[in-house]
């Protein structure tokens, strides 16, 4: 059966960039800690534990969740005009020519070097998946290529 993530990239250069892997992990450790979490608080003794800290108990679960969702939502959209690079933390936009170079040899996700000196990793194509990661590495670099100022690729 062939993989539609890599077909549909294959069609479409600015298809959005996301991990594989991880999402699909930070899916289900989510559900699995809001339900692990509030169940527990739910069946505490009453003896011991009070409303207020079943309630907290129940809470750390759901904070998790808002964690391990975060993380499902790393993703990286390219433009004709940018990239936009949504990693755990931050967002940022980016106009191709400020993209001077790409790696992804040794580190856990692509890492983009800007001409201000600063550099940017990009989450959301990461070495964890495999084939589809290195694919996903070069589609990149074949956009900064055509769009941009890129001097070096190592992939």
């Amino acid at each position: 059966m062939p993989d539609e993530g890599a077909a549909r990239s294959d069609k479409d250069p600015f298809a959005v960039f996301r991990p594989r892997r991880g999402r699909a992990v930070a899916i289900t450790a989510g559900v699995i800690a809001v339900v692990l979490f509030t169940t527990v608080g739910a069946l505490m003794p009453l003896a011991n534990w009070h409303p207020p800290d079943r309630i907290f108990f129940a809470a750390i679960g759901w904070a998790l969740a808002v964690l391990f969702w975060r993380y499902a939502t790393i993703r990286a959209i390219p433009t004709r005009d940018g990239l936009t690079v949504r990693n755990l933390v931050l967002t940022r936009s980016l106009v191709w020519p400020q993209v001077v170079g790409i790696s992804f040899e040794g580190d856990p996700w692509v890492r983009l070097d800007l001409d201000d000196g600063d550099t940017l990793s990009v989450m959301a194509i990461q070495r964890a998946d495999g084939d589809f990661g290195r694919a996903e590495a070069g589609r990149l670099a074949a956009l900064v290529h055509a769009l941009g100022t890129a001097r070096d690729v190592e992939t």
